[in-house]
């Protein structure tokens, strides 16, 4: 069991981790990734009180358009309103606490399978039967509303009604994303997936590309060699890095009018932390939402979005399986590692040439700024 001093002592480490000088980066001991009780106190202190992409707008494009998600044990339902509004519910009946929709669909209201209570598409409650004696009505039973923004084409929710809002946050990322056109993709297909290894994991190896050629070697390297990555903007609320293609890649397509020669020549990866995970190339984004649900377990929502109609159905169904391969490559690595990263000498090494790991670093820089507010209380009498 992890004592208040003890999760000082990991915290303390943590922050020593994140002052390194980039060209001295180390990586996080293997405790941060398997210690169910620092995993609780992640969940605790910041990761339930920050902003979660999950999912498209397009993915609900009418009103009634629904589709069902969870953060951190709160049930959720995104829905589109009649007002064209989307809005993130809670997924719970004000009866007795029956779920109100699974997976995705669409509804003129949302009617509770347990008592008939039924819902209007913005939550309002517009039917309790046999309850008028009661005094239930639409001001006292109507679904919560969480907190909810929607950025190029993303919907994001935060389950602390105090949190600063998201969208001043990200002026630097749209400056990174400005000429794809990241908003007007459309959503070609969506993948749900249970990994078993811990949320840290996952973000830090989407984000580097030090594996890509040794992990990839017939899914990626032909494209996305390690040794052409180059890492590029980051800042408080995110980070990112440039896979080039070789001069002797095939064309990955045009996309938006006024991207550059570069920009058509690369994939833009970037993190917004903490959960959110892209690959922005110009006919193609893909985005992984990550939902921690245990120490090593976690739910990846991933979507596949394309810009216009420039891909062939036969190539986007290509583009898919490819994706499915390289997750697939990932997860097995990833799988393996939870294993053995609790192993007492699971390593705090060096990290790779800023090109290839500095976005851990940036990732860490991240973690550490999050637990700090949190360090006073933890510190041994």
């Amino acid at each position: 069991m992890v004592t208040p001093t003890s999760l000082a002592g990991m915290n303390a480490t943590l922050q020593e981790v994140a002052a390194l000088p980039e060209h001295a980066a180390q990586s996080l001991p293997g405790r941060f990734y398997t210690d169910p009780d620092y995993f609780r106190y992640e969940v605790e202190t910041y990761l339930s009180r920050d902003w979660h992409c999950l999912g498209r707008a397009d993915e609900i494009p009418r009103p009634g358009d629904y589709f069902t998600s969870q953060l951190f044990g709160e049930p959720l339902l995104v829905v589109r309103g009649d007002d064209g509004a989307v809005r993130v519910l809670s997924n719970l009946c004000r009866h007795r606490g029956m779920p109100l929709a699974e997976k995705a669909g669409s509804t003129r209201r949302f009617v509770c399978a347990y008592h008939a209570w039924s819902y209007g598409r913005a939550g309002e409650l517009v039917n309790a039967p046999r309850m008028r004696d009661k005094g239930v009505s639409a001001e006292n039973c109507s679904l919560p509303a969480f907190r909810s923004e929607m950025w190029n084409g993303f919907i994001y929710a935060n389950l602390d009604d105090d949190a600063a809002p998201l969208a001043p946050r990200l002026r630097q990322l749209e400056t990174l994303l400005q000429r794809y056109g990241t908003g007007e993709m459309r959503i070609v297909r969506s993948f749900e997936e249970e990994w078993k290894t811990n949320w840290k994991c996952l973000v830090e190896n989407f984000m580097e590309a030090y594996h890509l050629s040794v992990v990839h070697p017939e899914t990626l390297h032909p494209y996305t060699p390690t040794g052409l990555s180059r890492k590029s903007m980051a800042d408080d609320a995110f980070t990112s890095y440039c896979a080039n293609y070789p001069d002797t890649a095939a064309t990955r397509g045009e996309g938006a009018p006024g991207l550059t020669p570069e920009e058509r020549r690369r994939s833009t990866l970037f993190c917004l932390f903490p959960t959110q995970l892209a690959s922005q190339a110009a006919t193609l984004l893909v985005s992984l939402s990550i939902q921690p649900l245990e120490v090593d377990r976690i739910r990846v929502r991933w979507t596949l979005s394309t810009y216009a109609d420039e891909l062939t159905q036969d190539e986007l169904e290509q583009r898919i399986a490819l994706w499915h391969e390289v997750n697939r490559e990932d997860r097995e690595k990833l799988e393996k590692m939870q294993l053995a990263l609790t192993s007492r000498h699971a390593p705090s090494g060096p990290l790779a040439p800023r090109d290839y790991e500095g976005t851990i670093w940036d990732f860490y820089r991240y973690l550490a700024r999050r637990t700090a507010a949190t360090a006073p209380a933890l510190a041994p009498a």
